[in-house]
């Protein structure tokens, strides 16, 4: 089967791609994770269908290549970050639809200055990077049942004209949502950028937080994916998530 690959390039002032061990206080990897590539090329175009599991993705996009173009560099931050989560869907619609009193989540103060039992708001701090800048190349991977060479062309066009046109079906973020991505498509053999002059053995690297193997995503059940990640002449270079160089857990362990 003819599969070509994509190529765009991705910049933005911040970026936080946090390393799980350090959630609390948030700290970045050096480098753009595979899931966070991943989201950037399912916002400009993901497709699927649902039905009464959920929905069915058609394919699932499989990142190979993370070229740095800028060397990183951290900035620290302060930020302040809600420790209440939102309610159900079901208690929004509710709130939309006049059936219940809407009930605000306090952005300030705690428990003894509001009175409530809302928890308010905290500050945390985050070693993030600054002005970043990556290429980064991904394949389409079909879901068995849309496995035609048919369907791979259209999903490969639909793609690359959205790309091309600077089309989003949400805006593409590096890492947390207050940190756009702005991204180009481009042809990898007539950039002009060439990877920055960075090697560093990373370690272990989160690779995804689902499994790309799913046929339904009908919730969000965490499956945490690692590889061992070295960045040698400003590339990354991601196994396949099939690959054994991607540990996965045992399937409902997570």
């Amino acid at each position: 089967m003819n599969n070509k690959t994509h190529t765009i390039e991705v910049w933005g002032d911040l970026a936080c791609f946090t390393r799980p061990e350090m959630k609390v206080e948030r700290f970045s990897y050096p480098v753009i994770t595979p899931s966070a590539a991943r989201g950037i090329f399912d916002a400009i175009y993901w497709e699927g269908i649902r039905d009464d599991h959920g929905m069915r993705p058609y394919f699932y996009w499989q990142v190979e290549l993370i070229q740095v173009l800028k060397i990183p560099r951290y900035i620290a931050l302060r930020r302040n970050e809600v420790k209440d989560k939102a309610p159900s869907d079901r208690t929004i619609k509710a709130w939309m639809e006049g059936r219940e009193q809407p009930e605000p989540l306090w952005a300030d103060g705690g428990k003894d200055e509001l009175g409530t039992d809302q928890k308010g708001r905290t500050q945390r701090q985050t070693m993030a990077l600054k002005n970043v800048r990556y290429r980064l190349t991904a394949r389409i991977i079909p879901k068995p049942k849309f496995s035609s060479q048919d369907n791979l062309n259209k999903f490969n066009s639909m793609f690359e004209r959205r790309a091309k046109q600077g089309k989003c079906f949400q805006q593409p973020f590096f890492g947390c949502s207050e940190f756009p991505a702005f991204f180009e498509y481009v042809q990898p053999d007539v950039s002009n950028v060439q990877p920055a002059p960075f090697d560093q053995h990373i370690g272990w690297m989160l690779y995804d937080v689902f499994d790309l193997r799913r046929d339904t995503v009908s919730d969000d059940k965490p499956f945490i994916t690692l590889f061992d990640a070295t960045v040698r002449n400003g590339a990354l270079k991601v196994p396949a998530f099939e690959s054994d160089d991607v540990r996965k857990p045992e399937r409902g362990a997570c």
